[in-house]
């Protein structure tokens, strides 16, 4: 009888283990694809940015610096892309979305640029990847939680330590005036 007790304890124990390990695959899968979201979103406003330079550029040649900046900051996110080093993605995008708010103020003093049928294009379809980004970043931001949760809490985490689950990064903005999204105006 003793046997059987034990058996059933042993039993119990390989499920809980098997269902917590089956867990943790998962909400690490949905991290993963989360952050997928997120590299699939900034790669279309990084297609779109030259597009948006390209357009300004007609109008306001002498901002030459800033549009050295926005490529150089383009450059260096496409270089980030897949490494993992979620923090640093953070930061170039932050200064990114930065610098698209430059982009369109400079935009603000050229009445023929807004009304530029491209440029007024432009304007929406970054306005859209914008808020896919915010929706993106909220997914994987839940995930992440959701995941690190079950990484962290007992008893998972002697299932997560044994097989190597590490928590992930929160994709967050640091600085509070760049949690806007740029000002896009369509007067």
């Amino acid at each position: 009888m003793i046997g059987y007790i034990v058996l059933a304890v042993v039993v119990l124990i390989l499920l809980w283990a098997f269902f917590t390990y089956n867990g943790l695959v998962r909400r690490r899968t949905m991290t993963q694809e989360g952050w997928s979201g997120i590299e699939t979103q900034l790669k279309r406003r990084a297609d779109l940015i030259p597009n948006l330079v390209e357009t300004v550029k007609g109008y306001a040649a002498h901002e030459k610096g800033t549009f050295e900046e926005v490529a150089r900051l383009r450059s260096a996110a496409q270089a980030q892309q897949g490494s993992g080093d979620v923090a640093a993605r953070a930061q170039t995008e932050q200064q990114m979305t930065a610098m698209i708010g430059r982009i369109f103020a400079i935009a603000e003093a050229y009445p023929q640029l807004k009304a530029n049928e491209n440029f007024q294009q432009l304007q929406r379809d970054l306005a859209e990847v914008e808020d896919q980004i915010q929706l993106s970043r909220r997914y994987y931001n839940g995930a992440v939680r959701d995941y690190n949760i079950s990484v962290q809490q007992a008893p998972g985490n002697i299932i997560a330590n044994t097989f190597g689950f590490k928590t992930a990064q929160f994709f967050e903005i640091d600085n509070a005036a760049d949690r806007n999204v740029p000002k896009v105006s369509f007067s």
